[in-house]
């Protein structure tokens, strides 16, 4: 059996900090429940019993929100003994958290490193472009705290990586942005391009994403990355890394770099399960591990076809050069919502484009052993 994987949210979409971009706060606010609460430790326990009874081998679980934190370090020191109680197959279980940092102490950081949590933690780059749409909800600056957060993470042998989101403001500097990143020493980096609102039309916000700038960021951050490397400088860039895996014949990590989405499972705290983070709306819903088996979920999964639909190619990209790398990118940038016909990405002009730019550079990384 494949190794399973489940993201939680065990504060369902509640969140101390009001993200200008965030993505779930837009989802949330068009479903019928807007938040879920708290889980509460029967329904914790309820997932976990059935998703460690499922696996076999392997299983990863995510905790995500919103901000998980909220749940309080009690939710997840309970978590952990519930993992043991119920993993009756024996499964090597990997868990991962991804925070926006303001509520770490030295307790949480502690519990992370005895239970060994990989931490992503939130930071969009230095003060300025950071607190463009990193902010509390009174409008005061997140960054400081963060910075205490990592420090704390660094202090005590976490591992963690950094979670920046990119936007019109951040692309137009990402330059200034990885400066600050290698500067602070941090070597894993994962860049997530914004999602404008659901079903609205691109580019309404001013942290919208256009496609002239998202094409230069990738072609800049590429370049400073690149350049590093040739200097024995290792910085690990998710997206850059697997491509060179595609490249290398092997299989991508990232999910929406394989062209076909993953057999995911969201669960909200009410133990509602969705097929994706980013489809998590009243009208995606595949069932509820409190309720239904999982024969259950995966039917309704089926009917919706939502795996099989996100296969489909545009016309335009089954000749396309670039096929084999971009393989249509994320679902989410290529259809709207409840479309059953597969658009062409949105992004397809910048990713045609910075394949032409770094295309034989990734090739010579791939070629080099260890890279």
């Amino acid at each position: 059996m494949p190794a399973f994987a489940v993201m939680i949210k065990p504060a369902s979409g509640l969140c101390n900090m009001a993200c200008r971009y965030c993505f779930y706060a837009d989802e949330s606010a068009k479903r019928e429940t807007k938040s879920y609460g708290v889980m509460s430790l029967d329904v914790l326990e309820g997932v976990l019993e059935r998703v460690l009874g499922y696996s076999h081998g392997t299983c990863t679980i995510a905790f995500q929100g919103g901000e998980p934190t909220l749940a309080g370090l009690e939710f997840f020191r309970e978590a952990m003994k519930l993992e043991e109680k119920h993993n009756i197959n024996g499964c090597r279980i990997s868990n991962a958290i991804q925070t926006n940092g303001t509520l770490l102490d030295t307790d949480w950081v502690e519990f992370f490193k005895e239970n060994n949590f990989l931490v992503g933690i939130s930071l969009d780059g230095p003060k300025d472009i950071n607190d463009e749409n990193r902010i509390f909800p009174d409008g005061k600056s997140t960054y400081r705290k963060v910075m205490q957060s990592i420090q704390l993470l660094e202090s005590h042998g976490v591992d963690f990586n950094i979670l920046s989101v990119v936007t019109s403001g951040s692309a137009r500097s990402i330059r200034k942005v990885y400066g600050f990143f290698d500067r602070q020493n941090l070597e894993y980096q994962q860049y997530i391009p914004c999602l404008d609102p659901i079903g609205e039309d691109r580019g309404e916000h001013k942290w919208s994403l256009s496609i002239d700038r998202f094409e230069a960021y990738l072609k800049n951050l590429f370049d400073c990355w690149y350049d590093d490397l040739q200097k024995g400088k290792i910085r690990y860039n998710r997206y850059f890394d697997n491509l060179i895996m595609m490249i290398r014949g092997q299989r991508p990590e990232a999910c929406g770099m394989s062209g076909i989405c993953s057999r995911q499972y969201v669960v909200e705290a009410d133990g509602s399960v969705f097929p994706c983070d980013f489809y998590a709306l009243d009208k995606w819903k595949i069932g509820n591990f409190m309720e239904d088996s999982m024969e259950k979920i995966e039917k309704r999964r089926n009917e919706l076809r939502f795996i099989e639909d996100s296969e489909k190619p545009h016309p335009d990209c089954k000749s396309c050069k670039w096929r084999y790398l971009c393989r249509g990118g994320c679902k989410r940038e290529r259809e709207s919502i409840g479309d059953s016909d597969t658009a062409k990405n949105y992004y397809c002009k910048s990713y045609y484009n910075f394949f032409e730019y770094a295309y034989p550079r990734l090739v010579k990384l791939a070629s080099i052993s260890g890279n």
